[in-house]
C-alpha cells in the first residue's frame, strides 16, 4: 500500500509554499491591525513561516529541524492576539490564497487547517490588552 500523498505535495511543494508567504506578509504590513505585531524587517518572519507551513501541510519537518517544536501557541502568547487579530490573519492569508490560485478541495483542505490554527493563536479578549 502506497502512503498517501501529503497536502504539501498535492499543492505544489516549496514554490507553492513561497508564493503564498510572499503574497502574504506585505499584505501583513499594511493591515492597521497586523502590522504592529510584526518587527520592520520580516525577512526573517518569512523565512520560519515557509519552513512552518512546509511543516504544517505534511512536507518536510523544517521548522522543527531548525528551531525545535513548533510550541506555537506559547511562542505567540507574548503577542496580544485577539478575534479580531485572527481574523485579519485570515483574511490576508484568504487573500494570499487567491493571489496563489489555489481553490476547491485543496482550498477547502487547507483553510480548515489555517482556520482551525488561527483561532487557537487567541489568546487575549478584545477588550484585553
Amino acid at each position: 500500500m502506497s502512503e498517501p500523498i501529503s497536502l504539501y505535495e498535492r499543492m505544489g511543494g516549496d514554490s507553492t509554499i513561497r508564493q503564498i508567504v510572499e503574497s502574504f506578509y506585505p499584505r501583513v504590513q499594511q493591515d492597521p491591525l497586523l502590522a504592529p505585531l510584526f518587527p520592520e524587517d520580516i525577512a526573517e518572519t518569512i523565512e520560519k513561516q515557509r519552513l512552518f507551513l512546509t511543516q504544517f501541510f505534511g512536507g518536510p519537518p523544517l521548522y522543527s529541524q531548525i528551531h525545535g517544536h513548533p510550541r506555537l501557541r506559547a511562542r505567540h502568547m507574548p503577542f496580544p492576539i485577539t478575534p479580531h487579530h485572527a481574523e485579519a490573519w485570515l483574511r490576508n492569508m484568504d487573500a494570499a490564497l487567491d493571489d496563489v490560485g489555489i481553490s476547491g478541495s485543496l482550498r477547502e483542505e487547507m483553510w480548515s487547517r489555517l482556520t482551525s490554527t488561527a483561532v487557537h493563536m487567541v489568546n487575549r479578549l478584545p477588550e484585553e490588552r
